[in-house]
């Protein structure tokens, strides 16, 4: 298999799209690890998911989970023992919960779209920043990097990422600043390694 060049830039609009088996929604993989990994075997999945139906979330044993909502109605997150009732309703904040519980989600609005990440409990720990102003985002071995609204400029070679556009990487990365290019500007940030 062909490694993954370090660097790759994508757009949120370009990903391909995966309809849910249930068809209440669809996926867009940005990555996963090992490349190629399937649902029962990976170390980490990043993906956006477009959520149409209310439903169950598939249960991933093992599995620790991030979400933020990106836009749309948002949801309602809910466990049958009630140790999971959330509310996800606003744009840009991360909702950390774990991937064995069975949850139910039931839209707010009209359909929503969120950003997921998911990481093998034990090999891989992730952390998620929403940035509003200029910062430095720390190495590590795997991450990306997600314009929710404005221009960022990056600091590694001075490029910019525009809203919807986003940057991530696989081995050890230097320290990178990113500072925004106009009010308002947010920029979610991923960071993966070995806990």
């Amino acid at each position: 298999m062909t490694p993954s060049p370090p660097l790759q830039r994508f757009a949120r609009d370009q990903l391909p799209v995966m309809p849910w088996k249930n068809g209440g929604g669809s996926t867009r993989e940005i990555a996963c690890w090992p490349p190629g990994a399937g649902l029962d075997d990976f170390g980490w999945r990043i993906s956006i998911a477009s959520i149409a139906a209310p439903g169950p979330f598939s249960v991933f044993a093992g599995v620790d989970r991030h979400i933020v909502l990106l836009d749309g109605g948002g949801v309602r997150l809910q466990s049958p023992d009630g140790a999971i009732d959330h509310r996800l309703d606003t744009p840009g904040q991360p909702f950390a919960f774990s991937g064995d519980a069975a949850v139910h989600c039931t839209l707010l609005g009209g359909a929503s779209t969120d950003f997921n990440v998911m990481a093998r409990r034990g090999q891989w720990q992730a952390e998620l920043h929403v940035l509003e102003q200029a910062g430095a985002i720390a190495p590590a071995p795997h991450g990306l990097l997600l314009a929710l609204g404005g221009a960022w400029r990056l600091g590694h070679d001075r490029s910019v990422l525009h809203t919807g556009e986003g940057l991530r990487w696989s081995g050890a990365m230097q320290p990178v600043d990113v500072q925004p290019e106009s009010p308002g500007a947010r920029l979610l940030a991923v960071r993966l390694h070995s806990p």
